[in-house]
């Protein structure tokens, strides 16, 4: 009886561009059914065409410290993981790993590809001196949280998400309505004092 096909790591390149928007669309079609959270993070997603993301993967490939490595089992893209190099805050030298976009087919869960995976960004994390991993993934990803709490993550975080147009026009209104919510207060106060000063007895 013949064991499972091993799993084969590779940096990602510009030419995996097709394989990885259908692995990207496979790992999101799956999420479709989590519930609430699932369809806000469905929101956030909107599949490219094989150029644009030739060309987002040539654009991410040419930072440095930043590394996309990718899962074959028998030449297919099953999984991919990024991987960036940084410091714990703007202020210290800590330098951490951050593994975001751990993704993994459906088809090929359970085959070991996720730590596979984990095991090459740990490598390549400690090869940069990084003292901390810092992993990112979808709220509503419920199995990749049981798992990475189960080897020894914490949830030291929450990110949150908005787009751009409504962060812009949500603040404007905020602010719009505080200076209207002044000047109205300010008025109130002119008034009242005037009241006052009219109902004050003359000597």
């Amino acid at each position: 009886m013949s064991g499972r096909p091993p799993i084969v790591l590779r940096d990602a390149d510009r030419e995996d561009a097709q394989a990885l928007v259908t692995l990207w669309a496979e790992c999101a079609g799956a999420g479709r059914d989590e519930g609430s959270e699932a369809f806000t993070q469905q929101a956030l997603w909107r599949e490219p065409g094989v150029a644009e993301a030739a060309s987002a993967l040539e654009l991410n490939l040419a930072r440095p410290d930043k590394r996309i490595i990718v899962a074959l089992i028998e030449g297919e893209i099953v999984g991919a993981t990024v991987c960036d190099i940084g410091t714990l805050t703007p202020i210290n030298l800590t330098r951490i790993l951050i593994v975001t976009e751990i993704q993994v087919s459906p088809r090929f869960r359970r085959r070991s590809v996720a730590s596979t995976l984990l095991s090459a960004a740990a490598s390549y994390g400690e090869e940069h001196n990084c003292e901390i991993v810092v992993a990112a993934i979808p709220v509503h990803s419920r199995e990749p949280h049981r798992y990475l709490t189960k080897i020894g993550f914490n949830q030291i975080a929450v990110l949150r998400a908005i787009q751009s147009s409504k962060l812009r026009s949500r603040l404007t209104t905020k602010a719009t309505n505080s200076r209207d919510t002044g000047r109205l207060i300010a008025v109130r106060r002119t008034l009242r004092r005037r009241t006052d000063a009219r109902s004050m007895p003359r000597t």
